[in-house]
């Protein structure tokens, strides 16, 4: 598990939008969150990323034959060396979890919710 850090944490904080990719017999499927979902949910200090599942059911298919995911986020309002905007791609491991202590904290921030995306981090990258 990898923790994230500098300035990866900093557009964690700051995205607007968050990519979700994973891959299964038909190959890639890309899903999408809103930042502030993931932000109300951050289990500060960890290397653990939950996300409010409400639909997600060809990630949840794909999860189960290949748990590989990787997220893709950027802010403009972080700075990097050369001008505004920066990006990060986190990789880990996930699944959808539809009861236990992830589930239950997803469903009582977000009643939407059926369960929750958890992705335990392994790698970390700056982007652009």
């Amino acid at each position: 598990m990898v923790k994230i850090e500098g300035k990866c944490r900093e557009v964690l904080d700051k995205t607007e939008w968050v990519a979700i990719a994973t891959c299964g017999d038909s190959g890639p499927h890309m899903a999408g969150t809103w930042g502030e979902y993931v932000r109300a949910l951050q289990i500060k200090d960890s290397g653990i990323i939950v996300i409010p599942a409400g639909h997600f059911n060809i990630t949840e298919e794909n999860l189960k034959k290949n748990n590989r995911v990787e997220l893709l986020i950027a802010s403009r309002q972080v700075q990097r060396t050369y001008g505004p905007g920066q990006g990060c791609s986190i990789s880990g491991i996930g699944e959808i979890q539809t009861s236990g202590k992830f589930a239950e904290m997803v469903k009582s921030k977000f009643p939407w919710a059926r369960g929750a995306l958890v992705i335990t981090v392994e790698k970390v990258n700056p982007q652009l």
